[in-house]
């Protein structure tokens, strides 16, 4: 594929690593074992009645917290015969409230360790919510779900504390006494974290990620997206044999692709695909425009076997108006490809030779159906060519008016369904022409030069040649977003190749996003008043440097409206 000249590769605002793709090495984390002894009852009554904690980082411990809580109901009985905490051990306590308070100022930010973490997380919640305390941390671990993760099959008859305490021989016995289980706790969480480390599991986030049961595949691979860049790019999955598997696009490479080993990507088809994978080759872009446009080339070009958008970009359907042995419109793919092979027919001012082409379309069914929805509405029957032939050019005014009147006289008789299904072939057809006008006007401006603005104060410069992405530069803050253009203009790659419909609708949304501002344009982006988009039915205003943009008096062509609010 070729490169897209003026893109600046050396010194990139993209290069340095957020501390979200570097991540925190559980080495250095802190985190805070706790157990609560509560009532019995449940979590929403925050009936606790004990609170001990374990504050450990690098495998020592830091510091401990223990104490006694009032709960707001009695102890039952046989929670006294459990524990051994009864009413008169308690009733000098701290109250919930403050006993809570109390333990988040020493837990702080850290990672909120416990066994079974969901019954006694519930419980600091629902004392936080009774009693409008603001703290509770942002992460969490639940050491019996990592023992039941990482942990063999047999390896233990169950995930009980007391049962892991045993097995790893833990210093201190479980006894129903909150510092004693979440000294136990602390004892298990650091084997089973020794036991993951040797899976390759380092940071907070690589934990998360095998929590979530992610596949061996997925986990054993997630090297390869080590070094990848952390800007907009495309990346491909690549076989032993060197074959592309999967191609994709991201404003960050690095963590897209790291995202295909974790529990959040659950698609069979990705699996399989990981598996297979060897290697991932990135390409670095400027732009996210940029991105777009080199994976949809690539997926045209290398044909991946697990993409399955745009395989077939450069062999779109169209529909064909055919004159023997009647007129009328024919589903075609051969001849038609590329938007350049209609470009030459698509340019403003030849309009005469793109009335045999019209589309495009992703396949022979959306073609046909758009091709019988016009002959029904219109009742062409033996229309003669020049009038089918303006319908294609843009004029749905016969088509429009029929389907609406028919849809009217459907509803008077009650025939909803009936009226529904011609309002949804009357979009297809609108949907259609809006397309097709669309293709032809962004191929008839000749060179376009736009410019996006970005999150961090900069713009993202594209330069369009005859509907194909011939140049993209990144000016960042500070620097002469016109000076980049030009220079984007000077270095631009030559426009010759086929363009297909595909990259060039994608260009053409691009510019019509109310971000997008145009620099410079060679003829003025038209399409017809009657064409069934929502421009058509409503007057554009002219934005002042249109006339400017272009170097000379723009002006619509007879029977069109200018579509000038990419413009100024």
């Amino acid at each position: 594929m070729n490169q897209l000249p003026g893109v600046a590769r050396g010194a990139r605002a993209f290069d340095q690593l957020s501390l979200a793709d570097v991540g925190e090495d559980l080495s250095g984390e802190v985190f805070v074992v706790v157990d609560l002894e509560t009532t019995g009852g449940p979590a929403t009554g925050a009936g606790i009645t004990e609170i001990g904690a374990v504050k450990v980082s690098g495998g020592q411990v830091v510091a401990e917290f223990a104490t006694l809580v009032r709960p707001p109901e009695t102890i039952p009985a046989h929670i006294t015969a459990l524990t051994g905490i009864d009413e008169s051990m308690v009733r000098d306590a701290p109250s919930v409230a403050g006993a809570v308070a109390s333990f988040g100022e020493f837990a702080g930010d850290a990672i909120l360790v416990a066994h079974n973490a969901p019954y006694d997380l519930g419980f600091l919640k629902a004392a936080c919510a009774l009693h409008d305390l603001s703290w509770f941390p942002g992460r969490s671990l639940d050491t019996a779900r990592l023992a039941r993760v990482a942990l063999l099959p047999g390896e233990v008859r169950n995930c009980k504390l007391a049962t892991l305490a045993a097995h790893f021989r833990a210093p201190v016995t479980p006894n129903h006494r909150a510092l004693s289980d979440a000294r136990a706790t602390t004892h298990v969480l650091h084997c089973l974290l020794e036991r993951v480390g040797s899976l390759g599991v380092r940071t907070f986030a690589d934990l998360r990620d095998f929590l979530g049961r992610v596949s061996p595949a997925q986990r054993t691979k997630r090297h390869l997206a080590d070094g990848l860049p952390t800007g907009p790019g495309v990346y491909t999955f690549v076989d032993r044999q060197g074959a592309p598997l999967y191609v994709g696009t991201s404003t960050n490479v690095r963590s897209r692709v790291r995202s295909y080993f974790t529990a959040a990507e659950n698609r069979a088809r990705m699996s399989e695909m990981i598996a297979i994978a060897e290697r991932v080759d990135a390409i670095p872009c400027a732009t996210t425009l940029e991105a777009k446009v080199r994976e949809l080339r690539l997926i045209t070009q290398r044909q991946p076997h697990y993409n399955r958008r745009s395989r077939r970009a450069d062999r779109p359907w169209w529909l064909q108006l055919r004159h023997k042995p009647s007129v009328r419109l024919v589903a075609v793919r051969a001849g038609s490809g590329s938007a350049g092979s209609a470009g030459s027919a698509g340019s403003a001012g030849s309009a005469d030779s793109t009335g045999d082409l019209w589309g495009p379309f992703t396949s022979r069914s959306a073609a046909r159906a758009v091709a019988d929805a016009i002959s029904a509405l219109s009742a062409l029957g033996e229309l003669p060519a020049d009038r089918l032939r303006a319908v294609l050019d843009g004029d749905l005014a016969e088509v429009l008016a029929a389907g609406r009147a028919r849809m009217s006289e459907l509803a008077g008789l009650e025939r909803f369904e009936q009226a529904a299904r011609l309002r949804d072939s009357l979009a297809s057809v609108c949907a259609a022409s809006q397309r097709h006008q669309r293709l032809r006007s962004i191929l008839g401006a000749g060179v376009i030069v736009a410019a996006e603005p970005d999150t961090r104060g900069g713009w993202a410069i594209g330069v369009i040649d005859t509907g194909r992405l011939v140049s993209a530069v990144h000016a960042r803050p500070g620097d002469d977003a016109r000076a980049a253009a030009r220079a984007a203009v000077a270095t631009a790659e030559s426009a010759s190749a086929a363009t297909t419909a595909e990259e060039t609708l994608l260009l053409a949304r691009w510019l019509e996003n109310p971000d997008t501002r145009l620099i410079a344009i060679d003829r003025p982006l038209t399409w017809p008043v009657a064409s069934g988009s929502p421009l058509s039915s409503v007057q554009v205003a002219v934005l002042p440097g249109a006339e400017r943009a272009s170097g000379r008096p723009v002006g619509p062509a007879p029977g069109h409206r200018r579509v000038s609010r990419i413009a100024g």
